[in-house]
């Protein structure tokens, strides 16, 4: 390769997405990459003290067996520019989060999330939890390490940085408890399942005793809680129905009051009622939503463009200013600064706090639901709780392999613009709304996929509605 170029251009792509970075260990994402968004991540962000910044930058790590060695290379790319970092050893996303909003440093997460084990990444972040995307620092990021980090800025003459260590964990778990109170509310029984993933760690200290704080009145069933970056028993992936069967199944046997199933980084979280069914993410949005508008009201609520519309609804009957967003954790946590909105909520299963730093967090997002459950009489159900917030049926999202993104999308744009009473608009891909319901397609940021989402009042026009979609684009 030639001097200063040292990592090609196809494969920074494939690893450098709009949000964060992930790939295959160590065929796409090596060491020697993490070293060098290490030192492209100080330049970028200015981090050092002589360029007015704090001059320290927090890492954490999930459970996955590539992890210590290429958090070891991120660290040297940093301390090579003169830049302390602060290492927090396993942890989940949101408690990487909690430390970057509670020290006001700049962070990375090493982390593939939801995928599988042969894969690893980093979320990065500004002081404060602000995220790192695209329009944020990545994409500045990605050209110094194509155009070769020690090469373009002469190596640092400075003073290394400093590598030191911190136990996040405790404080982490007390302030979540001081967000959502619930040693008051009824006795629940709840199964928890983590995927092996990073809740194992950060449940027990949250809602238990593993932090020394006070027992709630809360009767875990723990499942595959023990840390493996394996994922022995399923992948941490729940928004795949068969990555949730043995939770329901468990939920359904032990007659528990509901099931939480996170992912591997522990920043999403999906519910299970009592009759063991999946509850939706809009539903979610719409229970939080509403509860936080009881705390703040006419405070503003975001959600994005495929949540069910019982989203802005609820919002609306709650005296709330509902604000539609593009899909993507940037987007939304962009928009809550620009509005001021007090809480955000994406169907994927994200759900973002103003007073956790606009930051998403799965575990926070489910001490509401278990607060909100908890205020009801005993013996009341949250499948029943859930009904006003639960008002369509929607297809979930559905992929389709197509050869022209652009072309397909242009091809239905065609098909509905222009037809009596049909709405459509362009804020990420195309959604249409019918008079007998509505759909969203939008195009998928690493492959040449299609991704439906549609809802209606009931399950036959719902199903039409998906169907006359799915044929067009799949037939183009």
């Amino acid at each position: 390769m030639a001097p200063g170029h040292p990592f090609d251009p196809d494969l920074l792509d494939s690893v450098i997405k709009a949000y964060d970075v992930r790939g295959i260990v160590p065929d796409q994402f090596t060491p020697a990459l993490a070293t060098a968004i290490g030192a492209a991540f100080v330049e970028v962000l200015k981090i050092r003290v002589a360029d007015g910044g704090p001059g320290a930058v927090v890492v954490g790590q999930d459970m996955r067996d590539t992890g210590d060695e290429l958090v070891a290379a991120f660290a040297d790319g940093v301390t090579s520019r003169g830049v302390d970092v602060v290492m927090l050893g396993c942890t989940s996303t949101d408690e990487l989060y909690f430390a970057s909003g509670s020290r006001s440093l700049p962070g990375a997460m090493f982390t593939a999330s939801h995928n599988p084990a042969a894969y690893n990444g980093i979320k990065l972040c500004r002081a404060g939890a602000a995220p790192v995307g695209t329009d944020t620092g990545l994409a500045e990021i990605r050209r110094l390490v194509e155009q070769g980090i020690e090469h373009l800025a002469g190596p640092f003459e400075g003073t290394r940085g400093r590598l030191s260590t911190a136990d996040v964990l405790a404080d982490y778990a007390r302030f979540l408890r001081d967000l959502v109170p619930l040693a008051d509310i009824r006795p629940l029984r709840v199964v928890v399942d983590a995927g092996n993933g990073m809740a194992g760690l950060t449940v027990p200290a949250v809602l238990g005793t593993d932090a020394g704080l006070p027992a709630l009145p809360l009767t875990m069933d723990e499942m595959y809680f023990d840390l493996d970056g394996n994922f022995p028993n399923h992948e941490a992936n729940p928004i795949e129905p068969e990555n949730l069967r043995d939770l329901q199944a468990a939920v359904r046997t032990t007659g528990a009051d509901l099931g939480l199933a996170f992912d591997g980084d522990a920043d999403r979280c999906f519910v299970i009622d009592e009759r063991g069914e999946p509850v939706s993410p809009s539903t979610i949005t719409g229970l939080i939503a509403a509860r936080e508008l009881q705390r703040v009201p006419g405070a503003t609520i975001l959600y994005n463009l495929i949540c069910s519309r019982a989203v802005p609804e609820v919002i609306a009957e709650h005296g709330g200013q509902a604000v539609r967003t593009r899909v993507g954790h940037s987007y939304i946590k962009a928009e809550m600064a620009r509005t001021g909105a007090i809480f955000g909520g994406e169907h994927s299963g994200h759900f973002y706090f103003a007073d956790f730093w606009r930051a998403d967090s799965g575990l926070l997002a489910a001490m509401h639901v278990m607060a909100a459950l908890g205020a009801t009489p005993v013996g009341t159900g949250l499948s029943h709780m859930l009904t006003t917030y639960n008002r369509y049926v929607a297809s979930g999202e559905i992929n389709s392999v197509v050869a022209d993104v652009p072309a397909a999308l242009e091809m239905i744009r065609q098909a509905y613009g222009g037809v009596d009473g049909v709405l459509v608009d362009e804020l990420d891909g195309l959604t249409v709304t019918l008079p007998q319901g509505w759909f969203n397609l939008r195009s998928s940021n690493t492959e040449p996929l299609l991704r439906l989402n549609a809802e209606a009042a009931d399950e036959p026009t719902m199903s039409a509605i998906r169907d006359e979609v799915l044929g067009r684009v799949r037939h183009t």
